[in-house]
């Protein structure tokens, strides 16, 4: 009997990974092995506590316990039929997703990405058939400094020129404009205008937040031009916020919503499109699918995920401990911290560049048990998940504050 081979330490499995994963990403020096709650375990038995929560599809934390008992229980009943067929989870699971965001129609995919995608191609052929825009010649007008996801369409209207460069030819039919100006959009909208596609909160850019009232007038502009708004809420959406949906802090009701990472609760990736039915309405059989969109497992995770939000209690605590978080960040403005950006449990820290890079900054964090993500220059996010208790976001801001000061 062969003997089993030797367990491989964190050293030896980043080595390993080097010649045959491809290089698309540059993650920290840590291999996670094991996780429960807001902490994750790597392959020696270090403990971090997690305060990125990846990147929000972790809101409920490493395997709640609800959620691993729905997925649990799926997995002994049914767990794919493709859409060729009905299956018994399905309804329930867009009749609550489309009650929790009171919406009247759900289009179920699988990642972020994907639900983008799903969310352009549902305002063109509303424009098309609904708006009477000249056959291919729709226009969606979107903000610079977006993150949409990385397919080559979405980058074809990204400014972030590491996610763009060398992957053209561009699909046209986007006009960028800058974030947070209305006398832009106002001027880019015209009668080609099929829909405004906007992040409520700008999460990749460092956790930009629009001027109050700036929801609300894109809200306004839309109706008024005649042409959709579709919120992209795939990071700021499910209660990261404080409250089920980003744009609900101005009480604003885009058209579309584009929902994701939090909606598979760390388990299975599940995406989402809901909106109006006039507006989802339009797609017919054969138009638009995905084998994997809304399959029971899916179904029965993103159910148990809504259950959990249907009580208040992720967007209450959201709320309450954001009210730490900025508490924290503000005691550290002039000590190592020029800025942040705060809105639930989510932020963006500008550290004084003389200190380090973000990914300089998220390296020191992780020595000292502490994982969060750099993004440009020298911010890093913050994005615990939303089970993290005070105790513990304020242990790691007393970590932030030692690396940004010893």
């Amino acid at each position: 009997m062969t003997a089993p081979a030797p367990a491989r330490g964190s050293e030896e499995l980043i080595r390993a990974e080097e010649p045959v994963l491809a290089h698309n990403y540059h993650p920290l020096p840590v291999v996670v092995a094991r996780a429960e709650g807001a902490w994750v375990e790597d392959v020696e038995g270090r403990r971090y506590l997690d305060m990125l929560a990846g990147y929000s599809a972790l809101n409920f934390g490493h395997r709640h316990p609800a959620l691993i008992e729905a997925a649990h229980r799926q997995l002994d009943r049914l767990t794919l039929t493709s859409r060729a067929f009905h299956n018994d989870r399905l309804a329930g699971f867009a009749e609550r997703l489309a009650a929790l965001t009171g919406t009247e129609m759900v289009l179920p995919m699988n990642t972020g990405a994907e639900a983008v995608e799903s969310g352009i191609k549902v305002a063109r052929k509303w424009a098309y058939d609904v708006r009477g825009v000249p056959a291919d010649r729709a226009t969606i007008v979107v903000a610079a400094d977006n993150f949409h996801g990385r397919t080559t369409t979405i980058v074809s209207f990204s400014t972030d020129e590491t996610a763009r460069a060398g992957f053209g030819p561009f699909t046209p039919g986007f006009r960028v404009v800058p974030y947070n100006d209305l006398a832009a959009l106002e001027a880019a909208v015209d009668e080609t205008t099929a829909a405004v596609l906007i992040e409520p909160i700008q999460g990749e850019a460092g956790v930009l937040i629009p001027d109050d009232g700036y929801l609300a007038g894109v809200r306004e502009l839309t109706r008024r031009a005649g042409c959709l708004f579709v919120a992209d809420e795939i990071q700021s959406g499910l209660g990261r916020t404080g409250h089920t949906l980003a744009v609900a802090h101005e009480s604003v009701e885009p058209d579309v919503v584009l929902l994701g990472k939090a909606l598979g609760g760390g388990i299975v990736p599940v995406s989402a499109v809901v909106g109006r039915r006039d507006v989802l309405g339009v797609l017919h059989p054969g138009e638009h699918g995905s084998t994997f969109g809304g399959n029971p497992l899916a179904a029965a995770v993103g159910t148990a995920v809504v259950e959990l939000l249907e009580t208040g209690e992720f967007q209450r605590r959201a709320a309450e401990l954001g009210a730490v978080l900025r508490e924290g960040l503000s005691s550290l403005v002039g000590r190592g911290v020029v800025g942040f950006r705060a809105r639930g449990l989510w932020a963006g820290v500008d550290v004084d560049p003389a200190l380090g890079t973000g990914r300089e900054i998220s390296e020191r964090l992780m020595r000292e048990g502490i994982l969060v993500k750099d993004t440009h220059g020298s911010t890093i996010r913050l994005a615990p998940p939303l089970t993290v208790t005070g105790e513990e976001l304020r242990g790691a801001l007393g970590t932030l504050e030692k690396v940004l000061t010893s």
